[in-house]
This record gives structure tokens, C-alpha cells and sequence, in this order.
């Protein structure tokens, strides 16, 4: 019960679905704010490339930049994908809806789930490469690594 009372303190009321289709963003804003999530998934991608090649060895380095433009290739292919959905919906649609209408329900299903647990994966991925970043410039904290990502989810 504390912990509803303190959500809801938080975070306010939540919205009552005749009033949700009033909540909805601009395309101009929709983009920026929901392209953050794949875009920050892939943010990480050529720091954790260069440390594979550099276990791979100094040759591996000739690498990079196939890899490099392999992953700016995939930030284009989710810029173009998501301006293509905002179009097709304009009033609004998550990945349940468009999957759901377009290829049914199973794969509606699965594409919201798919979400679910990217969403659960950014945060993991962004809290445990902000805790690596601070440890290395504080390496007096390095032994509370765990307690400071608990703190940063929570």
C-alpha cells in the first residue's frame, strides 16, 4: 500500500484511457524521444567492438571500420523505420500494434515483448557502462560497483 501511495506521489495519477488519445506527441517530438531507445542500444557497439578487436589482436583494428559502418548502417535502418511508422500512424502505434495489424497477433505478441525487454536490457547495458565510466575515474569505488548500479535503477 506505501508503495502504491508513493508511486502514485511520484509519478501522479495515472491517465484514464479516454483521456489518453489527448496525451499523445508530436511527430516532431515522437521520433527524437522514442528513436532514443534503439539509438542508445547501439551507442555502445564500436567501444565494445574495439575492446573484442583489441583481444583479437593490433592486426584486428583493420576491422573497425567495416564494423563502424555496419553499425551506422543500422542507425539509418532504424531512423528510416521509425519515420516510415510515425507516417503510417499518425494518431499512434507501438511495435504490438503495427506487428499485430500487419502480421497478427502472434507476432504482435512478440514484438511487444521484444520491447519489454529491450527496454529491460538499455537500462542494464546504460547503468552498467555509467558505473564502469565512474569506477574508472573514482577506483576507490570500484568494490561498490553493484551497490551503485542497484542505486542508479532504483
Amino acid at each position: 500500500m506505501r508503495w502504491i501511495r508513493f508511486k502514485s506521489r511520484l509519478l501522479g495519477r495515472p491517465i484514464p484511457t479516454s483521456e489518453a488519445d489527448h496525451q499523445l506527441l508530436p511527430k516532431t517530438l515522437a521520433l527524437p524521444i522514442f528513436a532514443s531507445d534503439p539509438l542508445s542500444s547501439v551507442a555502445y557497439a564500436s567501444e565494445e567492438a574495439m575492446l573484442v578487436l583489441a583481444l583479437a589482436g593490433v592486426g584486428a583494428f583493420s576491422l573497425l571500420g567495416p564494423v563502424s559502418l555496419a553499425v551506422a548502417t543500422l542507425m539509418l535502418i532504424v531512423i528510416v523505420s521509425y519515420t516510415q511508422t510515425i507516417r503510417a500512424y499518425p494518431t499512434g502505434g507501438g511495435a504490438f500494434i503495427v506487428a499485430n495489424e500487419n502480421l497478427g497477433v502472434t507476432a504482435g505478441t512478440v514484438a511487444g515483448s521484444a520491447l519489454l525487454i529491450d527496454y529491460v536490457m538499455t537500462v542494464a547495458v546504460s547503468v552498467a557502462a555509467g558505473v564502469a565510466a565512474i569506477t574508472s575515474a573514482v577506483p576507490t569505488l570500484l568494490d561498490w560497483r553493484v551497490e551503485l548500479a542497484i542505486a542508479f535503477v532504483a
